[in-house]
């Protein structure tokens, strides 16, 4: 099952605006709109998304987050009907994650060893006049 924490996660690290990356609580805000679309199910019919929350769903389809499928069933009168859905990648979201956390971890070790560059004497207090 995902979470919020967990979408919000997979989006904070998955989406990268053209002026800025998304902030986890907008994040946040955006797993919580897209969850509530999919409710306990992992695939909604396309049919009940508005325009805006169709664009949102295609910029995380972009991220690797959801994705499309659609299904062909044949009509009483022999004519053919497309049925368009998304689904949540759980596996996919998960990799996100993995991948954030690795990364992250690897930011804290080069700023550590950023400070180790920093000769002892940096550290002193400042002489405050």
């Amino acid at each position: 099952m995902i979470t919020v924490d967990d979408l919000a996660t997979a989006i904070e690290a998955g989406i990268h605006g053209e002026e800025r990356k998304l902030m986890y609580d907008e994040a946040f805000d955006l797993a919580q709109h897209v969850l509530n679309f999919f409710g306990y199910s992992n695939r909604i019919i396309d049919n009940v998304l508005e325009p805006e929350d169709r664009d949102t769903f295609y910029m995380l389809e972009d991220a690797g987050i959801l994705t499309t499928e659609r299904e062909e069933i044949t009509l009483y009168d022999g004519r053919e009907w497309r049925i368009h859905y998304w689904l949540i990648r759980r596996d996919k979201i998960g990799g996100i994650i993995e991948e954030s956390v690795s990364s992250n971890d690897s930011g804290d070790d080069s700023l550590g060893d950023l400070y180790k560059q920093i000769p002892d004497d940096a550290w002193g207090s400042r002489n405050r006049e």
